[in-house]
């Protein structure tokens, strides 16, 4: 970032149309359905593991800025369904990735293959 801090997102939606697709539910108020669809001790294990899996990749020894929080750099709470959903695309085990991605068109899903 702009101060030397390192971006606190690990994994980014690349596909327009399945960021559309995410864009559209956050829109209709997807950020307060998926709060409420998870349990927050769940969203909390999913941002820890989050940053461990980022903290992992820095070297030991670096002494400059590190970046916080979890899944795009949310410390509680929810904040960004795009990044969830990327964090489940990487393999990871994300209730929130994976609310998000029930709530889209199969056909943009599909699309994907």
């Amino acid at each position: 970032m702009r101060d030397g801090t390192p971006m606190p997102t690990l994994y980014w939606l690349c596909d327009p149309p399945l960021r559309a697709a995410v864009s559209r539910i956050e829109s209709a108020g997807g950020v307060h359905a998926a709060a409420a669809a998870v349990a927050p001790e769940v969203i909390a294990a999913t941002h820890a593991a989050y940053a461990a899996e980022r903290d992992a990749l820095i070297d030991q020894g670096h002494v400059g800025p590190r970046p916080t929080g979890g899944v795009g750099g949310t410390r509680t709470g929810l904040k960004c369904l795009h990044a969830h959903v990327a964090y489940a695309f990487s393999g990871a085990d994300d209730p929130v990735g994976a609310w998000t991605l029930q709530q889209i068109d199969g056909d943009v899903i599909a699309g994907l293959r």
